[in-house]
């Protein structure tokens, strides 16, 4: 169970990545670029804790998928992204993935 919580964590951690990436101008705005650099570093760490005990193909697209999906909605929310339907429903093939990855590595 702990490793689902390390991805779960290791996932936001990359939400943190592309964000502070983003907010650090093409690594011009220091504390953003140092943001960036922790926030990846502490996303890799946990995603190396959930990768002992689960398979390699599942813990890496869940990661992934985390990401992806935090990280256009953080687009939409903090930047006025598209909110396009097709956008969105694409986005949610993504969520219903991850959650599809997670119901069948529990069975």
């Amino acid at each position: 169970m702990m490793a689902w919580f390390f991805l779960v964590v290791a996932g936001f951690g990359e939400i943190g990545f592309v964000l502070f990436t983003k907010l650090s101008n093409g690594y011009k705005v220091h504390l953003y670029t140092i943001l960036s650099f922790v926030s990846g570093l502490f996303s890799l760490f946990f995603l190396s804790l959930a990768l002992k005990t689960l398979s390699i193909g599942t813990g890496y697209a869940i990661w992934t998928g985390i990401g992806a999906a935090g990280s256009v909605v953080l687009g939409m929310v903090l930047f006025n992204e598209s909110r396009e339907w097709k956008r969105l429903c694409f986005i949610g093939m993504i969520i219903f993935s991850v959650i599809g990855l997670r119901w069948l590595a529990a069975s």
